[in-house]
């Protein structure tokens, strides 16, 4: 193991990179409307609400249904989370290419965080039922500290817990808001193709390298390291 991978921190994001969480989200969120009186959304909806942390999610699930009286957003808020309590990683599944991806960059000396705007309990329970746990140095969620995905902070949060510098880090994820963190951290940024990338698609990913699995990220990072003197 060389020094240079030591270093470099691999920030990972969670639904939609590491998890195919839509399944568990999408089923918590029409259980939520069913408690409100209104119709089912399509799953292909829910998705692309995916992203910004449960509070937005929630928030973009109301418009899209447009509840006459209007709902109260924290109710619910509360409703979404008892749902998806019981829904947590009972529908979704692990990408393929997630445990070959991260098993070779454990392997190569790298230190992972994952970095999500998940809220923390839920994070916990996802990554303990799918295996993942036990991968991550350390895991910074949506409600960690006060800022979330787009914001670059928690990116660099999780670097300054594992004692590594921010500047050789590096963040895979799958949307848009990825892309703004990282590029706000001034992070190289790898992008899953098959993840949520939101409203705007992959097209609005300026500055992004795009990879179809996890897999691909060990050879893609020993290509930025110098050249090691002979």
């Amino acid at each position: 193991m060389g020094a240079r991978e030591r270093e470099r921190p691999v920030l990972i994001d969670l639904d939609g990179t590491l998890v195919d969480t839509a399944p568990d989200i999408v089923e918590a969120a029409n259980r939520m409307l069913g408690a409100l009186g209104a119709a089912s959304l399509p799953p292909t909806t829910i998705s692309g609400f995916i992203g910004n942390g449960v509070p937005t999610l929630v928030r973009r699930v109301l418009a899209a249904v447009a509840i006459t009286p209007a709902v109260d957003a924290q109710h619910a808020h509360t409703l979404f989370d008892r749902h998806y309590a019981d829904t947590n990683g009972r529908f979704g599944r692990v990408f393929p290419g997630v445990a070959e991806g991260l098993e070779a960059l454990r392997r190569a000396g790298y230190r992972l965080g994952c970095v999500t705007n998940k809220p923390q309990g839920a994070t916990n329970t996802l990554l303990a039922t799918t295996g993942l746990a036990g991968c991550f140095d350390v895991v910074v969620a949506g409600d960690t500290i006060a800022q979330m995905k787009p914001d670059p902070e928690p990116l660099r949060y999780a670097c300054r817990q594992m004692g590594l510098d921010p500047a050789l880090a590096v963040l895979v994820g799958d949307s848009a808001v990825d892309v703004a963190a990282a590029l706000a951290a001034r992070m190289p940024v790898y992008i899953a193709r098959y993840g949520y990338p939101g409203p705007d698609g992959h097209a609005a990913m300026r500055g992004a390298v795009f990879i179809d699995s996890l897999a691909e990220m060990p050879a893609l990072l020993a290509a930025l390291l110098p050249a090691r003197s002979a």
